[in-house]
Formats: structure tokens, C-alpha cells, sequence
């Protein structure tokens, strides 16, 4: 996985979009039972995704009654209503693929709608986006996946809690150079936390979405949040041109998503190394 935006100008980062999951997936797929060698970064994280995927089909093959689904219910977090995603992660090695692009679904990818975008942004996506994963630590669109249920906040047996699990695989699995524009939720921006520029610059930028009374006050909204941070990175990709490296600085990253039709605010880093924060500024629906 380091090796994305390869040959990015000289001098200039290259761009790397963080991307959360969605808890719903899109079901079946088209493509063979996982293959862990054929995912980005199996030469780094196939020990550990194998160790987080034994567990979870472990866990939920567990479900044979009353007691032992309710117990898996309880070590995955899920409502009774999801019982069904049990049957869903006790096949995983089994059941069929699909590229992550594909797979993931909700408000967010709605939103930034990669099956739309030309062939040129696809391209810039294939290279420039990673999606964190409690199951398979990062994953790059093209990646086939199978359908499963897994969150950040689970505690997994054997493995632990997945958010504290995964922060050494990725460090060693994910770029270091890249500017990040992180659009990813709370749970999921702590498995994975970019490091320092070497003279202690910040090299992320947090996306975050505020919606804007009349009077000025300024309040979080999650539904609008995840739609809006896919419509930001999906300004990126269209609007870079010649390439990710279009945009390798908080300033630059500011230029296009407002040449996108979106408010936006930058703000400096609080501290040495803390992130910019890119806030969106939307209207009371």
C-alpha cells in the first residue's frame, strides 16, 4: 500500500483519501471466495487479517442455539434485528467476492458514487483511496471482498479490540508521505493515525461538516456529515486533473473542493502536528 500515487511530482506529497467502511454491505457478489494474497498490502497485513477473520468466523459459526447466538451477538455489538449477520461472517471464507468499491454502500458512498466517476478519476481513486476496516485493516477499491459485519469498537477473542489491533499493521502498511485528507469517522481515524512530517508539520486534513443557523451557531450532523464528506472526496477525484499530486497541500485541497460548489472553511493546526481541519459549511435543511 505505500506505493500509491507513485511518481508524484518531485517536491510535491502525493494525496491519500481516508475513507471509513459503511456499516451496511452490499449482499452476494460475482467474483471467487476470498483470496487474502489478492488484497493490497498482503504483504503486510495477511498475518493479521487472517487472525481478526478466524475469530470472527469462529465466533458467529458459534451460533447454534438461543444462548450461544446471543452470546455472539453480544461479542459483536449486534441488535437482535442483525442476528442475521451472523450466518453472514460464519461464511465469510466461503461465500462470494466483489471490489470494495462495490461492496460498501450507504449515505457516503452514495455520495461519492465511484462506479460513476470517468476512467480517469477511477484511476486516480484506485490509487489515491483507502477505506479502514475493522476486519481487514485497510482495503483499496479494487479489492474483492465478501460480504461481512465487523465495527471498529468490537472486541474480538484472541485478537482484542480491534481499533488498538490494527494501529501497528497499518503504520507499517500505509503510506508515509502522503498528505491525508481524512474523511473517516471517530472510531475509525483512531486505528490509523498519519505520522509527522519530519519538521513536525501536520500532514492531514480533517474533514469536518458543520450546518450553519441563521445565527451563526454551528452544529454537527451525522447524516449530513457522511454524504458531505463523500461529496468532498469525490470533488478531489474528478477535479484533479493530471493527477493526485494536484493537490498536496491543505491549501490546495481547500482550491479544488471549493471549486466544487462547497463552503468551506481551513483551519490551522491547533499544535505542531496536529491535523488542518477542512470545515464544510452547509445550510439548515
Amino acid at each position: 500500500m505505500r506505493d500509491a500515487n507513485a511518481g508524484a511530482g518531485a517536491g510535491r506529497r502525493p494525496l491519500l483519501i481516508a475513507l471509513p467502511p459503511s456499516e451496511g454491505k452490499a449482499p452476494g457478489g460475482h467474483g471467487p471466495p476470498l483470496d487474502l494474497a489478492s488484497l493490497s498490502g498482503a504483504d503486510v497485513l495477511t498475518r493479521p487479517r487472517t487472525r481478526v477473520l478466524r475469530s470472527l468466523v469462529k465466533v458467529a459459526a458459534g451460533a447454534r442455539g438461543p444462548k450461544t447466538t446471543a452470546r455472539a451477538r453480544a461479542v459483536l455489538g449486534l441488535s437482535e434485528g442483525l442476528a442475521g449477520e451472523l450466518a453472514t461472517d460464519a461464511a465469510l471464507l466461503e461465500s462470494p467476492t466483489m471490489p470494495a468499491a462495490e461492496r460498501y454502500t450507504g449515505v457516503l458512498y452514495d455520495h461519492l458514487s465511484l462506479g460513476t466517476l470517468d476512467a480517469a478519476a477511477r484511476a486516480r481513486a484506485a490509487a489515491s483511496v483507502v477505506i479502514v476496516s475493522a476486519l481487514w485493516g485497510a482495503v483499496r477499491p479494487d479489492d474483492p471482498i465478501p460480504a461481512y459485519r465487523l465495527s471498529a469498537g468490537v472486541t474480538l477473542p484472541g485478537v482484542g479490540k480491534l481499533g488498538a489491533f490494527w494501529k501497528a499493521p497499518l503504520a507499517r502498511a500505509l503510506p508515509t508521505d502522503a498528505l491525508v485528507v481524512d474523511c473517516r469517522s471517530a472510531a475509525y481515524a483512531g486505528m490509523w493515525i498519519p505520522p509527522a512530517a519530519p519538521a513536525g508539520s501536520s500532514v492531514v486534513v480533517a474533514v469536518r461538516v458543520f450546518v450553519v443557523a441563521a445565527d451563526g451557531t454551528r452544529s454537527v450532523v451525522s447524516h449530513n456529515a457522511k454524504a458531505t464528506r463523500g461529496d468532498v472526496a469525490r470533488a478531489l477525484l474528478q477535479r484533479m486533473g493530471g493527477g493526485a499530486a494536484d493537490a498536496s497541500t491543505p491549501v490546495e485541497v481547500a482550491a479544488v473542493v471549493t471549486a466544487a460548489g462547497l463552503r468551506c472553511e481551513l483551519v490551522e493546526p491547533a499544535r505542531p502536528g496536529a491535523p488542518w481541519c477542512l470545515d464544510v459549511l452547509l445550510d439548515p435543511a
